[in-house]
């Protein structure tokens, strides 16, 4: 990321929080995205095809939950 596009925040000024929020859901919903399990991908293109999967699934679930 660009030094232009980045901007540093505390923990305690709760900017971040939402970010944190992001991670936590990939990372149960995901298990490529936690490392020594048994689905952790070692091919960087795997990891980018199912990243993009369930960003369209999430997505797709959210469009139909609010529609």
């Amino acid at each position: 990321m660009a030094d232009e596009q980045h901007t540093a925040c505390g923990k305690d000024s709760g900017l971040s929080a939402h970010v944190e929020r992001w991670n936590n859901t990939l990372r149960q919903r995901l298990g490529r995205f936690v490392r020594k399990t048994v689905s952790f991908s070692k091919c960087e293109r795997m990891h980018d095809i199912c990243l993009r999967l369930f960003l369209h699934e999430y997505n797709c679930a959210l469009a139909l939950s609010r529609g």
